[in-house]
């Protein structure tokens, strides 16, 4: 996607994200005094899946005595802010940075901070090309999205399955996007053109167990009010729709109100594994979810760093993987024959947020 900004702009764009957003820093006082010194950058401080990560690399900072700074976009989709944020690690000479990249539109300043000798680790969002990084600490989305395909494509029984996608952007193919999406379509059976392409496939055609339907994709920026907003907006295309992907349980919980208001029902699957979409579960507004870890990835990811400055000892990939995998599970009250789930009692126990 081209740049609307003169480079003028830009610049002046930066400099104004770099100060916004060194109020939401937490600064050098998390682990006063360490001399390994880490940057973590999210897409948000809001989100629960991005809180409950910070949260884990804090605990293993003050664990190690690593000097962390957080910082984040304003919102999903702030590349600037992310780039600005990667500009003062480089500045500040920090050990390394952990980041749930936004887009390739960072790459640059990824490959700048590298270049810088600072290392990179991308958390829950692998990068594209994946040696952008040095290492990827996250789920495996692919696997994540096929898991709950796979359930909903059994818990239809043969139905035909009129079906909704909720995404994060139209306006550009980031991995954790078309990873889950298009894995959610491959769980249920549905030929995928192009994995790292969303909306390719076939409209109509056979899935697993019968035909399908798929009335469309939107937007949502991978929050609750997009959701609705989202799901409202198929609903008025297909009043039928009786299966929702959503990128996330904040979405997944929008797309829940949308369908109460319209006093209809659908099975509805998610990824995250927080504690508010694992009662989202129990209470049945979600079918399935598939639980990841992001204290984990965050745990690894200053370790990781911390290792490297004082032994030289660098993190692997999983075996068969071009990242290290943190794992994923699916989590339901209604299991279903062949696919792999444990219930939401396993959920809360291990959930975050």
């Amino acid at each position: 996607m081209k740049s609307k900004f003169t480079r003028k702009a830009l610049v002046a764009l930066l400099a104004v994200s770099a100060l916004v957003l060194s109020a939401c820093s937490s600064g050098s006082d998390d682990a006063a005094g360490g001399d390994v010194k880490v940057t973590l950058i999210t897409k948000d401080q809001t989100n629960p899946f991005f809180v409950a990560m910070i949260k884990g690399a804090k605990d293993k900072a003050a664990e190690l005595g690593v000097d962390l700074t957080v910082g984040s976009g304003k919102e999903e989709g702030d590349d600037a802010g992310q780039i600005a944020l990667i500009e003062n690690a480089i500045s500040a000479k920090h050990a390394g940075i952990l980041i749930t990249p936004m887009s390739v539109n960072v790459n640059s300043a990824i490959t700048k901070a590298r270049e810088a000798g600072l290392f990179v680790i991308a958390l829950d969002t692998p990068t594209d090309p994946a040696d952008i990084v040095d290492i990827t600490f996250a789920t495996d989305n692919c696997e994540a999205g096929e898991l709950i395909g796979k359930w909903a494509a059994a818990k239809l029984g043969g139905k035909k399955a009129v079906i909704a996608l909720l995404d994060i952007f139209d306006d550009r193919m980031v991995s954790v996007d078309y990873c889950r999406d298009n894995g959610f379509l491959k769980g249920m059976g549905i030929d995928v053109k192009d994995p790292k392409v969303m909306g390719d496939e076939a409209k109509t055609g056979k899935y697993s167990g019968g035909d399908y339907v798929i009335v469309g994709n939107k937007a949502t920026g991978a929050n609750e009010d997009g959701g609705r907003t989202g799901l409202e907006q198929l609903l008025a295309k297909n009043k039928a729709i009786n299966v929702v992907y959503t990128i996330n349980e904040p979405t997944a919980a929008g797309a829940c109100a949308a369908l109460k208001a319209a006093g209809t029902k659908a099975i509805v699957v998610s990824v995250d594994g927080g504690r508010a979409g694992i009662e989202n579960v129990k209470s049945g507004c979600i079918g399935a979810t598939s639980q990841q870890y992001p204290l984990l990835m965050a745990d690894l990811g200053v370790q990781a760093i911390y290792d490297i400055v004082k032994t030289g000892k660098k993190p692997e990939v999983s075996p068969g993987l071009d990242f290290f995998n943190t794992g994923v599970t699916l989590i339901t009250d209604d299991p279903q024959s062949g696919v792999d789930s444990k219930d939401t009692a396993y959920g809360l126990e291990k959930a975050w947020g």
